[in-house]
């Protein structure tokens, strides 16, 4: 492995990745994890901004651009953007909100939804493909690791302590 490519500089004085501390490893995997969802979106022919805005309205039909920027972690305008492309290519629609005529609204199409199950189902047979854990017996004690975790990522997003 190109250590190099994982964007965290040199570290050729942590040895060989076989020898890595599991938090070291685990950092350098969801570094990676990110890039990855995205080239696979890619592969199924979707810009991976619009299929994730559309995910959001799946859940959440009728979201205003700004709290679906949020959630992406976008800029307003960004999202402002994608949803003019999709706008565009009829997977979404821009309607106004009833309370607040100055505001607008943003709704998934019928073709939109479509095109987040049939995404969405591809992009579960390559996860499951990328997250099977190879060993039945090595199962648990991943499991493990990944639910104490996220106990800790619970607690310092509630503002606690590890």
């Amino acid at each position: 492995m190109d250590t190099e490519k994982l964007g965290f500089g040199d570290l050729s004085e942590l040895g060989a990745t076989e020898e890595w501390p599991v938090g070291r490893l685990f950092a350098a995997a969801a570094r990676q994890a990110g890039p990855v969802m995205w080239r696979l979106v890619e592969k199924h022919g979707v810009s991976p901004a619009g299929f994730f805005l559309l995910r959001i309205l799946v859940l959440e039909d009728g979201r205003r651009p700004g709290e679906v920027a949020k959630r992406l972690m976008q800029s307003a305008a960004t999202v402002t953007s994608v949803a003019d492309t999709l706008q565009r290519n009829g997977l979404l629609e821009r309607r106004p909100d009833e309370r607040d005529r100055r505001a607008v609204r943003l709704h998934i199409t019928e073709a939109g939804r479509a095109l987040v199950a049939e995404t969405g189902s591809a992009l579960a047979d390559d996860l499951w493909a990328i997250y099977d854990v190879p060993a039945e017996a090595d199962e648990p004690a991943v499991r493990r690791y990944l639910l104490t975790l996220l106990d800790r990522f619970t607690d310092l997003s509630e503002g606690g302590r590890c």
